[in-house]
């Protein structure tokens, strides 16, 4: 079964829905608490697509349960319980394997970029002008690359439309430059720790984004962690620089796109069946791969 609007499979007096993402559905439980429902939505160019991937919702959720307990004596985060420990709740069990109980959070709007290797929009950026969020990076690199060390590059949070991928001065016009260097800080330490662990695993984690908000003034991480969705996960074993890396994340789906002539803005063209079973297959391998924990 695919859930692509958690909304209409939760009882009105469990959690009232209050926001709707891409890809995630937010629900109150009461002032202080939000069940987080992952669903099965794909989005791409940060536009959704018309139909879903069934099964992601329940590995985007359990892969982020899974980086939040390996990452909290680095950074805490907006976790309380995963849902599916919860049939109290009165949940259906398709929604509980989707979602997490966490803290409510004051959010950040920024998005916070790790890049270990060139790829993407940093690729691009740094053909058109040789520099990459506002730095200048050596001449020759290629597509795949692997950095000297990890580079952090910041993007504008936006509800709809495009993010913008910003400088670090600019970032730190926005929200000061003392929080601008933690959250450079912390990005780059999580990166760092999940990379070397992925490496054990033959995944490299090309990139990643990360979100984070404060908790009872305490910086926290919040909404998801090192999925597919947020990250390139590219196979160690076939990794060669120079071309697309074999991959297991959604390129599948935005190279389908690039194909079709799309301009990147809504209503995208609906996803044929050998792409989304493709993205299926290729999400939980990474979810495998990387947890080697049971789907539930």
């Amino acid at each position: 079964m695919s859930i692509d609007s958690s909304d209409i499979l939760l009882e009105s007096n469990v959690a009232k829905l209050v926001h709707r993402g891409k890809v995630r559905d937010t629900h109150s439980i009461d002032e202080e608490t939000l069940l987080m429902v992952s669903t099965d939505r794909v989005s791409a160019y940060d536009v959704v697509m018309p139909n879903a991937i069934p099964g992601k919702g329940a590995i985007l959720n359990q892969m982020s349960v899974f980086w939040f307990g390996m990452t909290n004596h680095i950074v805490p985060n907006h976790l309380i319980n995963f849902a599916m420990d919860m049939e109290d709740m009165g949940l259906s069990e398709a929604v509980r394997r989707r979602s997490m109980i966490v803290k409510k959070a004051e959010r950040i709007d920024i998005e916070c970029v790790a890049r270990g290797y060139i790829t993407g929009s940093a690729l691009q950026e740094y053909e058109d002008n040789g520099m990459i969020a506002g730095v200048s990076m050596p001449t020759g690199m290629k597509e795949g690359d692997l950095f000297e060390r990890p580079i952090f590059t910041p993007a504008t949070k936006a509800e709809t439309g495009h993010d913008e991928n910003i400088s670090i001065e600019k970032m730190e016009d926005m929200i000061g430059g003392e929080l601008t260097h933690l959250l450079q800080q912390m990005t780059l330490e999580v990166y760092r720790f999940a990379h070397g662990y992925a490496l054990n695993k033959d995944i490299i984690i090309a990139d990643t984004k990360m979100e984070f908000g404060f908790i009872d003034g305490e910086l926290s991480l919040i909404d998801e962690l090192l999925t597919p969705d947020s990250s390139r996960f590219w196979d160690k074993n076939l990794y060669s620089p120079g071309s697309t890396q074999p991959n297991y994340d959604k390129q599948f789906v935005r190279d389908w796109l690039a194909n079709q002539g799309w301009d990147k803005e809504p209503p995208a063209p609906k996803l044929p069946d050998d792409i989304v079973n493709k993205t299926s297959i290729r999400y939980r391998e990474a979810f495998d791969k990387l947890t080697e924990i049971d789907l539930r």
